[in-house]
């Protein structure tokens, strides 16, 4: 067999992935450094322009000082305003005008102006008004592009789940270590206890149980003997194991999850922001006003000098500064207060969505369950409930398993001492075996006590049962002494958060790939809307899409592989912190503290961000309702005529009323 190839999917990903990441994070560095450029040019232009000297009572200019203006202006409009320009180059041939259009419009007017106006026509020059607008709308870009986190690494973490390295069976039974990507279908491969399956495969030799809840859900681990496929990802057990491959490159179940996960990012929705709502109708308002005000002026006076001065302060007032920093002060306001109340936010425009939502569904292990098992019932047959969990808890405590270790924290809370223990072994799908003083002890499952024709009361357990929880049987010489009942733990604010996000008026909905006996008791438990359950992993984004489709604003919440396609798909997707990476690095928001009721500060804050925005650019614009109609002279007759320099008062004033007002955001 040839193992030399490499899987070109993996290392595209990888590029792929790895280059958007640097690319955003090129983009902020490049943002950052033309601010504190312009910035340094802005400071002389203010300092030799007429317009301030005018508005100040100074004369600083000196011989020549009129070059070096148009000089430093020139500098600041091809090097700062390089980003609005290619910006709004873009927009235009998507047809859709916008906050860089609206830049590049108002610097691109505001040069060529000052330019003619120094050196070919008599006028103001308004280099000062190009110097603030690009280091303003510089700033407030790159706290935009600050605030929130770079692209997603989801398909790079979907690669770190698996080894780099698998242990090959060779013709003669011996093994060698070879790199996952030189696998082929029909290799043979051997696992060994406590190991990450190295990829999918169909067991021809040994028997365990394999750990699959981050890529399938389910909170069990999954007993697998002869026969059995299993998934690269997922965790083997106690048990040694030999497969053959059966799935390579693209057919396997993670580069599945990998592809539903590079759709979905690429179909999400893109909303336009308000800012850009806001900045395509300036944008054809102030174009429209600026020739309305021109042909107006010189149909009037027949003064070109004039009706070009009216038409120009009417198109750069169009572009108010305030606007660049309406959104990305309050953006760096919810996303510093966000922190502060163990939230991350990854992506913005989902995060204001959140306002929004008509929906919110739930993953169950590990989002509204612990995702560790915690005992809940006991059953002692002639012994106390101390004595028949000391037993099971001097047995357990050398497993690792899940149910195990729910016993043995049960034991730790209780200050239990471990017995002395001999002859310990684990039984594949069926328990544990050991001896305590001289006799046979079992720790065992349901399976187990009928093989062995074992009479216990089946009314009491099939009642366990039905409530979704896992029993296991304590037998001493084969003598039953009793059962102990675990369910996956909920965790401690989950009521408290699904009755508040009720009251708000969104749907609760559980989607989960755990058994629907499981599920269904957590659901009743929680007071859960709806519960869908037994559902495939690649089935869980078609559910998400289908509830889109239906009309409703869906946000996910989860944290394992599984639920990674949902997470890019949903309109708001929320991952627990304490999840997978791969879940983690393809959410929209991350809930630091993994606590279900940050939630709720979550979506409060969303409404609080939302309201501060809109406030910020009635301020940005009022502005703009007030000083356009006296720009263009509708008050002229009777001396009333704004001046470039009132115009700038006006512009300082609304940008600081936004900036305070950025500031007072809080979450009620």
């Amino acid at each position: 067999m040839n193992h030399t190839q490499t899987n070109p999917a993996e290392s595209t990903a990888k590029h792929t992935d790895h280059h958007e990441h640097d690319h955003h994070a090129m983009m902020v560095r490049d943002f950052k450094q033309r601010f504190f450029i312009s910035l340094a040019l802005t400071i002389p232009i203010l300092l030799l322009s007429p317009m301030i000297h005018s508005f100040m009572g100074v004369d600083w200019t000196f011989p020549g000082s009129s070059y070096i203006l148009f000089a430093l202006s020139t500098v600041l409009f091809f090097y700062g305003g390089k980003p609005f320009l290619t910006g709004a180059r873009d927009e235009l041939q998507e047809r859709s005008p916008a906050m860089m259009t609206l830049i590049a419009f108002a610097i691109i007017i505001a040069y060529l102006y000052s330019t003619a106006s120094m050196f070919f026509i008599e006028g103001t020059d308004f280099f000062w008004e190009l110097a603030t607008l690009v280091a303003i709308m510089l700033l407030g870009h790159w706290i935009e592009m600050k605030s929130v986190m770079g692209a997603s690494r989801a398909l790079d973490e979907l690669l770190k789940l698996l080894p780099e390295k698998a242990h090959l069976i060779q013709k003669d039974g011996t093994t060698v270590e070879v790199e996952i990507s030189k696998l082929e279908a029909g290799d043979s491969i051997l696992v060994k206890p406590g190991e990450t399956i190295p990829i999918d495969g169909v067991i021809f030799e040994g028997t365990s149980e394999i750990n699959e809840a981050m890529i399938t859900g389910e909170s069990v681990p999954v007993a697998k003997t002869k026969g059995s496929e299993i998934i690269g990802g997922s965790l083997n057990g106690d048990g040694l194991l030999k497969f053959t491959v059966s799935k390579v490159g693209d057919d396997t179940f993670l580069s599945q999850v990998k592809r539903l996960v590079e759709e979905a990012q690429t179909s999400k929705s893109k909303n336009q922001r308000l800012a850009d709502t806001a900045a395509k109708w300036l944008f054809y308002i102030a174009a429209s006003a600026g020739t309305i005000t021109f042909i107006t002026w010189m149909l009037i006076r027949g003064d070109l000098a004039f009706s070009i001065e009216r038409a120009v302060t009417v198109i750069i007032i169009s572009c108010p500064h305030a606007l660049g920093l309406a959104i990305p002060l309050v953006t760096s306001m919810s996303t510093s207060i966000a922190a502060k109340n163990g939230l991350l936010i990854r992506n913005r425009l989902a995060f204001e969505e959140a306002r929004n939502l008509d929906a919110i569904v739930f993953d169950k292990t590990g989002t509204l369950t612990k995702g560790e098992f915690g005992v809940t019932d006991m059953h002692p047959i002639d012994i106390t409930e101390e004595q028949l969990l000391s037993t099971a808890y001097s047995v357990e405590v050398n497993s690792e398993h899940p149910i195990a270790q729910g016993i043995v924290r049960r034991g730790e809370e209780l200050s239990l001492k471990a017995r002395s223990v001999t002859d310990f072994q684990s039984l594949p799908g069926k328990g544990l075996e050991a001896k305590i003083e001289g006799k046979t002890i079992h720790v065992v499952s349901p399976g187990y006590m009928k093989t062995e024709k074992i009479g216990f009361d089946e009314d009491t357990y099939e009642k366990l049962a039905k409530q979704g929880k896992t029993v296991v049987f304590v037998l001493e010489d084969h003598k039953l002494l009793g059962f102990i009942a675990l369910a996956d733990q909920l965790h401690d604010n989950a009521q408290k958060a699904i009755t508040t996000i009720q009251s708000m008026g969104i749907e609760t909905i559980m989607l989960t790939g755990d058994n629907r006996r499981v599920a269904s008791y957590v659901g009743e438990q929680l007071g859960i809307d709806t519960v869908i359950a037994e559902v495939l992993p690649q089935d869980k984004s078609e559910k998400i899409q289908a509830l889109m489709k239906s009309g409703k604003r869906v946000a996910m919440i989860g944290d394992g592989v599984n639920d990674a396609p949902s997470l890019a798909a949903a309109d708001l997707g929320i991952a627990i912190g304490a999840g997978t990476d791969v879940a983690i690095e393809t959410a929209d928001i991350i809930l630091v503290k993994s606590d279900p009721l940050d939630i709720v500060s979550l979506l409060k804050l969303a409404k609080a961000t939302y309201s501060k925005i809109v406030q910020n650019l009635i301020w940005a614009t009022a502005y703009n309702a007030l000083a356009l109609p006296l720009a263009a002279g509708v008050l002229y007759s009777q001396g009333i005529v704004i001046s470039p320099a009132l115009g700038a008062a006006l512009m300082s004033l609304s940008t600081i009323i936004v900036a305070i007002n950025a500031k007072l955001l809080k979450i009620k």
